[in-house]
């Protein structure tokens, strides 16, 4: 892990004692009855915009979360060896990222999606060498950003959202996107545990608007 830079090391150190409950309210239950899915939560590094985070948005045909921004990842193949195979393969079909540019450095807790009944396994990756991504399929991705994690912690960008049903979540407006749900929560959990965070108007709570999905986290 020679090549993890110096800002991002303090998030690993604080990673290897996270626990589910950490980044949601949900237990995470047995796997029994239960769809597993990976995510790749894959940091990069621009010259000119400092530490990112890759996020796509998904095609506003989508049948499931239409338009939402999220990780790239998705459902465990059978053909994937594992989580962490699973997440690779999917950012490589959704966005084209190359997996031999790419670190591997830990696996998050699993984590429940009730409404889509997932177990998602957040896979942490450093992105040791950028190169240009974007859609591979535009039916499902609509783009590809990278956001600097500077502007993430930014208190203009970051707020609740508030789902019909009554469910409350963080949410960040960046990029002409509103990021919410389980990728909110875990990108807000991260910004925390990698003493990024800085203190922002945590009352800031809106309606999730008629176009957003059902809550995830």
């Amino acid at each position: 892990m020679s090549e993890v830079p110096e800002w991002l090391q303090p998030l690993l150190t604080r990673l290897r004692s996270a626990e589910a409950a950490d980044f949601t309210r949900l237990p995470t239950p047995d796997e029994e009855g239960k769809r597993r899915s990976a995510v790749l939560v894959l940091f990069g590094e621009d010259p000119a915009t400092g530490p990112d985070i890759l996020i796509l948005q998904r095609a506003a045909t989508m049948r499931n979360h239409a338009g939402q921004p999220a990780f790239p990842g998705g459902a465990i193949d059978a053909g994937d060896a594992d989580t962490v195979a699973c997440a690779l393969r999917e950012a490589e079909e959704e966005v084209g990222l190359d997996p031999s540019t790419v670190e591997v450095v830990t696996t998050l807790p699993t984590l429940w999606i009730p409404v889509s009944n997932f177990l998602v396994t957040p896979v942490l990756a450093w992105w040791r060498a950028p190169h240009p991504v974007g859609p591979a399929d535009p039916r499902e991705v609509a783009r590809v950003e990278r956001l600097p994690i500077r502007e993430l912690v930014d208190p203009a960008h970051r707020l609740h959202i508030r789902h019909p049903n009554g469910w409350i979540g963080p949410a960040f407006r960046i990029h002409d996107m509103l990021v919410w749900g389980f990728t909110a929560g875990v990108l807000s959990t991260l910004l925390e545990l990698g003493g990024w965070a800085t203190e922002w108007p945590t009352g800031r709570v809106e309606e999730l608007p008629a176009s957003g999905a059902a809550p995830v986290r």
